[in-house]
């Protein structure tokens, strides 16, 4: 097990126990292929797993398998994704619709859901129950909501052409829409709003999205993790979760993120172009990953899932692994932030953050142009002179080797 010890978050940490045990699983322990595409848990704790040639709950020994051949209301065998949803109903996803086992599985019956039903495309990236028991079902030409009875859908200009890859919730119940080309738009009912590279997220391709208990919403792209905070008004980056031998050091693609019962944020990770991918869990205070040097199947990582005793079960292209007895808890924890005054300002401002060791900071333009840069000696104040600047909105970028906190300042 590997550490990066970097600090960026305020935590209470209890004392670790133990160590994690890695257990794996292959077709010769019953699963129905060593290339699990995507993997869930249902509310019985069952756990299911999508391949190209079919669905399967696996028991842990062996398991029931869905595919067309058997179950003719299914569209496809290649499942893209699974969604077990509150009321025991089982999701799947493919680039033909989508379709739902009845909770029960009463006559193992698959009805199926296609755009000559309502939804907006056929190719589907994403399934996501809201806290009302809606399904959002992310395509590749937006979101289609379905109600149990009814669908709505949302499209270009409200969200990018690209399409959605994972809807996520707040806790006021706004829809957050990961999009690959178009980054993330929160819709608050009314407004849509967009979040992208100009407001401080590494990459418009974000492919994976989670919202935490405090209403941060954990970001991931293809150059790795951004946080933006629960009030909208800063991100931090995390570029190096997982270890990986320099120069490929700060590429860090999220394929997967969740959330344990401890608030523990886990991400999935891989670098395809290296073969080279593994699981990193941020605990509060520093990242921690796993890969096949301690045990995992494979290093192509392909999905997450928790279980209610928080085991971590990785979907990857050999097998599927389980990580349990995980050392180390919190009890809280909270995203650092940058607080900018005054904010508009005539000039000079005062910037404090949690974050100590910061060494550069820098102030771009709208257009990424570079407009003042020093190396800094940052504890947890430091007042500015930006006076020499023309009025407009600018992004201030603290950092150090590995991590960016940026903030936007209004020069008036």
């Amino acid at each position: 097990m590997k550490k990066v010890a970097l600090i960026i978050m305020s935590i209470i940490v209890v004392t670790q126990l133990g160590a994690q045990t890695i257990t794996n699983y292959t077709t010769a322990d019953g699963i129905l292929d060593n290339f699990v595409e995507c993997i869930d848990i249902d509310v019985n704790d069952s756990l299911w797993l999508g391949t190209s040639v079919g669905v399967q709950m696996f028991t842990g020994f062996s398991g029931t398998v869905y595919d067309i051949a058997n179950y003719p209301g299914m569209l496809s065998d290649n499942i893209k994704v699974i969604c077990g949803t509150s009321n025991g109903d089982i999701w799947i996803g493919t680039d033909y619709g989508a379709s739902k086992l009845t909770a029960g599985f009463s006559g193992m019956f698959w009805l199926s859901y296609t755009t000559a039903n309502g939804l907006i495309s056929n190719q589907v990236k994403s399934i996501d129950e809201d806290v009302n028991g809606g399904i959002w079902i992310g395509t590749n030409q937006g979101v289609s909501y379905f109600d149990g009875n009814s669908w709505i859908s949302y499209s270009s200009p409200d969200l990018h052409w690209s399409g959605v890859n994972s809807t996520a919730f707040d806790s006021n119940g706004d829809k957050w829409f990961a999009s690959p080309l178009g980054a993330v738009t929160h819709f608050d009912g009314t407004t849509f709003t967009n979040y992208d590279t100009s407001n401080g997220l590494l990459s418009q391709n974000v492919t994976a999205l989670l919202i935490d208990n405090q209403d941060n919403k954990w970001i991931g792209t293809d150059l790795g993790m951004s946080v933006l905070n629960a009030s909208n008004t800063s991100f931090i980056d995390y570029i190096e979760m997982y270890s990986l031998p320099p120069p490929h050091d700060s590429i860090n693609p999220v394929v997967d993120i969740a959330m344990d019962s401890y608030g523990r944020i886990w991400a999935a990770i891989y670098v395809g172009y290296l073969a080279e991918g593994g699981v990193a869990m941020w605990n509060g205070n520093q990242w921690i990953d796993f890969d096949v040097s301690d045990g995992l199947v494979g290093p192509n990582v392909r999905g997450l899932a928790i279980d209610s005793d928080d085991n971590i079960w990785v979907a990857t292209s050999t097998g599927v692994s389980k990580i349990s007895s995980i050392p180390s808890s919190l009890n809280s924890f909270s995203v650092a932030s940058v607080v900018v005054f005054p904010n508009p300002t005539s000039g000079i401002i005062k910037v404090s953050s949690t974050v100590k060791k910061l060494k550069n900071v820098s102030v771009y333009s709208m257009l990424g142009s570079l407009m003042h840069s020093e190396e800094i000696n940052f504890l947890n104040e430091i007042e500015l002179n930006l006076s020499h600047l023309s009025s407009g909105i600018y992004h201030l970028i603290l950092s150090n080797e590995n991590r960016i906190l940026n903030q936007k300042v209004i020069i008036e």
